[in-house]
C-alpha cells in the first residue's frame, strides 16, 4: 500500500524486447520500481460513514428517476422497471454471444420477432439489429446507401445533402462513409425549401438525410413532395429516427418515402441510456436495399429452427461484434409487448400533447419567443434572444438557474438556426403538475434579479463554472473542486 515511483518505461520496453528468463534481475529491477514507497491515504471510516458517503454520492446526482428530463433532440423519457427486471433474468443476462445457436433459439426468435416489429412500426421491409447506437445507425446506413448506388453502377454520387436543422450526427456519419456534405437552409416555416432541395439535387447527390418531425418539433407537412424531388434525382430518402417518439402508430416513415431508417432504441423504445451507452441503433430498409445489410441476418428455417446466416454475398459485411447490444434489444421487445400498437400510438399523442401545452404556456408569458411555425410535436425550440437584448439574460443563464430549483435544463444552443436556443422536450411520461412546475420556475427565471441569474447556480456542490477555461483546461481527476 505504498504510491508508485516514477514508471520507468524505457525499461519496460527493453524488458519486452528479450525473452523473461533472460532478465530476471531486469524483471526484479522493474517489479521494484513500481512498488509503493509511500502509504496509500485511505481514511478509517466506519460502515455508517461510508453508506453516507456514497449516498450523498448518489443524491448530487440527477437522472429520470429524480425528476423530468426535459432533454429536445433526442428523447429522454421514464422507462418501466420490468424492462430492466426481465433483462436481469438468468435466462438472458447469463447467455454468451459464443454459444450454439442450438442452445440460444429464445433469444434468437425475440430478436426475429423484433426485426418484424420494428419493420410494422416505421413501415420498412427489413431490419439490422446489429448497430450499437443511433450514430453507428447512421453510418451503417450511408454505407448501405453507398453500397446501393455503386451495385447500380452509380458510383459517382459523391455528395450527401441535410438541412440545417439536422442532427450534428448526420454530417458526421456521412463523412465517415466517405461522403461530402452539402448543407441547405430551411424556409421562412422551418421546413425543408422545395426550390433550394430542387437546385441542389444532381446527378452526384447519394442520399437526402432528413428528421421528421424536424429538431424543431415541426413536421415536414411537404414529405411527399421532398421524396418524389429526391427519388426523382435517383437519390435516396434517409431517415433520421430520432424523432420517432413523436409518431410512433400515427405515422411510418416508410409511408413517407423514405429508403432508410434509423431507430434509437435506447431512447425511445424504453432502454434508459446516458454514460456513454449502452444503445442501439438499428436500421431498416426497403426491399431494394435489403441484399446489403451486414452479417449475419436472423433467418428461419422450415423446422421453426432459428439461425444466422452469413451466406449473403452483396452484404457490406459486419459493423459490430456478435450481433448488437442484446439486453438494450430486449428490453425494447419488452417495451413493444408491454404498449402494444395502441399503446404506441397513446404515447406519441400524450408526448406532443405535453410539449404543446408547455410551448403555449411559456410563450404567453412574454418572456421567451418561438421562431417559426407555432404547432410543434413532441418538442419545441424557445428563444432566450428578446430576454438578451431587454435584460442581458442568456440561454445559459436560464440552465444554469433552473439547477438552483431541482430540475434538470433543457438542451441549449441548438439547432444553430434558433439564436439562443432552449430546446424542450417533456415527453408523454410527464404529469401535469410536472409540467406546471417547470413552466412556473421557467416564468420565475426571466422575471429574476439579474445578478442572481448571471451567477447561477448557488445551491447545487458545483458554482458557477468558467466554461471556456473548464474547456481548455480539463481536471480530470476524482476530486471535486468547490467554486
Amino acid at each position: 500500500m505504498y504510491r508508485s515511483a516514477r514508471f520507468d518505461e524505457p525499461l519496460l520496453n527493453e524488458l519486452l524486447s528479450t525473452s523473461i528468463k533472460e532478465n530476471k534481475t531486469k524483471i526484479d529491477k522493474f517489479q521494484n520500481s513500481i512498488k509503493r514507497t509511500e502509504a496509500i491515504n485511505i481514511p478509517n471510516l466506519d460502515e455508517t460513514q461510508v453508506v453516507r458517503h456514497f449516498n450523498r454520492l448518489s443524491q448530487m446526482n440527477y437522472g429520470i428517476d429524480t425528476g423530468i428530463y426535459p432533454l429536445g433532440s433526442c428523447t429522454m423519457k421514464y422507462n418501466p422497471k420490468i424492462c430492466e427486471e426481465i433483462a436481469a433474468w438468468p435466462h438472458f443476462s447469463e447467455t454468451h454471444p459464443h454459444q450454439d445457436e442450438s442452445t440460444i433459439q429464445g433469444n434468437l426468435q425475440i430478436l426475429f420477432e423484433l426485426e418484424r416489429m420494428l419493420s410494422e412500426i416505421t413501415g420498412m421491409d427489413f431490419f439490422s439489429l446489429q448497430p450499437a447506437a443511433g450514430a453507428q445507425g447512421e453510418f451503417l446506413g450511408l454505407l448501405l446507401a453507398r453500397a446501393y448506388h455503386d451495385y447500380n453502377n452509380d458510383n459517382y454520387r459523391t455528395e450527401v445533402i441535410l438541412p440545417d436543422t439536422a442532427h450534428g450526427t448526420n454530417p458526421a456519419s456521412a463523412a465517415m462513409a466517405g461522403y461530402n456534405i452539402i448543407e441547405i437552409a430551411s424556409n421562412s416555416e422551418g421546413t425543408v425549401d422545395l426550390d433550394t432541395l430542387e437546385k441542389t439535387l444532381s446527378e452526384k447527390t447519394a442520399c437526402f438525410m432528413l428528421t421528421n418531425p424536424n429538431t424543431l418539433g415541426i413536421f415536414e407537412s411537404e414529405i411527399l413532395e421532398i421524396s418524389k424531388l429526391v427519388h426523382k434525382s435517383g437519390a435516396l430518402l434517409y431517415y433520421d429516427g430520432a424523432n420517432m417518439n413523436a409518431i410512433m402508430g400515427k405515422a411510418r416513415p416508410g409511408d413517407m418515402g423514405f429508403d432508410i431508417v434509423h431507430l434509437n432504441l435506447h431512447k425511445t423504445f424504453s432502454t434508459p441510456h446516458g454514460g456513454g451507452g449502452p444503445g442501439s441503433g438499428p436500421v431498416g430498409v426497403k426491399m431494394k436495399i435489403e441484399k446489403f445489410l451486414p452479417v449475419p441476418r436472423i433467418c428461419k428455417n422450415n423446422y421453426g429452427e432459428y439461425y444466422f446466416d452469413y451466406d449473403t454475398p452483396y452484404s457490406i459485411g459486419k459493423i459490430k461484434a456478435h450481433y448488437g447490444n442484446f439486453s438494450v434489444l430486449l428490453k425494447a421487445y419488452i417495451y413493444i409487448l408491454l404498449m402494444g400498437g395502441n399503446g404506441l400510438k397513446e404515447a406519441s399523442e400524450i408526448a406532443v400533447l405535453n410539449a404543446n401545452y408547455m410551448k403555449d404556456k411559456i410563450t404567453a408569458s412574454k418572456n421567451y419567443v418561438m421562431p417559426y411555425k407555432k404547432n410543434r410535436k413532441h418538442e419545441f425550440v424557445l428563444s432566450c434572444e428578446d430576454l438578451k437584448k431587454r435584460r442581458d439574460i442568456r440561454a445559459l443563464d436560464v440552465a444554469k438557474r433552473l439547477l438552483d430549483y431541482g430540475l434538470h435544463p433543457p438542451t441549449i444552443y441548438f439547432p444553430l438556426i434558433v439564436k439562443e436556443a432552449l430546446m424542450i422536450e417533456p415527453t408523454e411520461t410527464e404529469s401535469k403538475e410536472e409540467l406546471d412546475h417547470y413552466i412556473e420556475t421557467m416564468i420565475k427565471i426571466a422575471k429574476e434579479d439579474f445578478e442572481l441569474v448571471k451567477n447561477s447556480p448557488k445551491n447545487t456542490a458545483v458554482g458557477r463554472v468558467d466554461d471556456v477555461g473548464a474547456t481548455k483546461n480539463p481536471v480530470l481527476n476524482w476530486q471535486m473542486i468547490q467554486s
